[in-house]
């Protein structure tokens, strides 16, 4: 605490990302990166911009990017939106999109940087409970709101919504911003962005860092009609103008065109998240039916946090959530299968270590 803050920064209550430890020989599965390079298409990209023209400023506006981006999904350029990474795109929609007298709603098992955006901006919200099995429920939404926001799969759970839920939620809030979050829609869910042409209060945002391997570069978008971008692009321009630097711009082209490469790494990834459920299935595990690079999984005999701690001392990380409905459960990103097995392997000594 400092008497030089302002009051806003005495109430936040930041966002906690995941840990980025630094020890040899980790099987690190706990913050949902890529177990895979990106396309070899994008370092290729990379190291030839390396060059002169990094004196210069990127393009603010990033036209050739959204130009990929628009051609990617079929629809007009001036539908999409870019951003140094989903959460600042998310940050601008928040502020820009989501921030009204009436509450914004989101579930209260979810992402959790949206109360952070909330106190950040002071934005009256109201989490909406996930059912008993951890679902969405549409029919929750019934109420009036300033606008809404979901993950498509949520996180940490994986469970995703169909697009017949979606449209619904949109029908019955024509007049409320509807934000999906889509940032791992690639692992088996249906993407909203077909429905964007249809809907003017639908905004779709999707990253680049966890399907396509671009973590480490910072690129996220958004799909939604012109006023809606109109939106997010004043919020941008009175805060930074050039949030996408010359090499993220030429990365993030290079791996949305080798579609190839996304379709090899996300069929891999979906076999392993298979395959894992099926081992702690067989492992006495509740685990959740995810469509993401993760699954969300309990032990009926086992508390979590000592899960989590045992694993770690085998050099295995996981993200333990210590909050409430969920401090039972583990989230575990879906890695290679080596390192899938050897976390089968890690839990399998501990349970057996304690009687089970």
């Amino acid at each position: 605490m400092s008497r030089f803050w302002s009051p806003v920064v005495h109430t936040l209550t930041p966002y906690v990302p995941g840990e980025q430890p630094r020890l040899a020989n980790l099987i690190k599965l706990n913050t949902n990166e890529c177990p895979y390079g990106p396309s070899p298409k994008v370092i290729a990209a990379l190291k030839a911009a390396v060059d002169d023209t990094l004196r210069l400023y990127p393009d603010p506006t990033a036209q050739a990017l959204c130009a990929t981006i628009a051609q990617d999904h079929g629809v007009p350029t001036d539908h999409v939106f870019v951003g140094n990474g989903s959460d600042e795109v998310l940050a601008h929609a928040f502020q820009g999109l989501l921030n009204h007298e009436n509450p914004l709603l989101f579930p209260d098992i979810t992402y959790s940087f949206y109360p952070v955006y909330c106190g950040l901006y002071g934005i009256r919200h109201e989490t909406v409970p996930l059912d008993e099995a951890m679902r969405i429920d549409i029919a929750d939404y019934r109420r009036p709101c300033g606008g809404i926001i979901i993950p498509n799969p949520n996180a940490p759970t994986g469970i995703a919504l169909d697009l017949s839920r979606i449209r619904a939620l949109l029908d019955e809030h024509p007049d409320a911003v509807v934000v999906v979050d889509e940032a791992y829609v690639d692992f088996g869910a249906q993407t909203a962005i077909s429905l964007v042409t249809q809907y003017p209060n639908l905004l779709v945002v999707r990253t680049l860092s966890k399907s396509s391997a671009l973590a480490g570069l910072r690129v996220g978008y958004a799909i939604g009609q012109p006023d809606l971008v109109a939106a997010l692009t004043r919020i941008k321009d009175s805060f930074n103008s050039y949030p996408l630097d010359r090499l993220a711009q030429v990365g993030a082209i290079a791996a949305i065109e080798d579609r190839e490469w996304l379709a090899k790494t996300t069929g891999k990834i979906i076999s392993s998240r298979n395959r894992l459920t099926d081992s702690l299935g067989k492992m006495g595990f509740e685990v959740l039916p995810s469509q993401a690079n993760f699954i969300f999984a309990r032990h009926p005999d086992r508390d979590a946090a000592y899960l989590a701690s045992a694993l770690r001392e085998r050099a295995i990380i996981v993200r333990h959530f210590r909050t409430p409905r969920i401090a039972q459960w583990l989230r575990i990103s879906i890695g290679t299968d080596a390192e899938c097995d050897a976390l089968v392997t890690g839990l399998a000594d501990v349970l057996a270590q304690n009687g089970g």
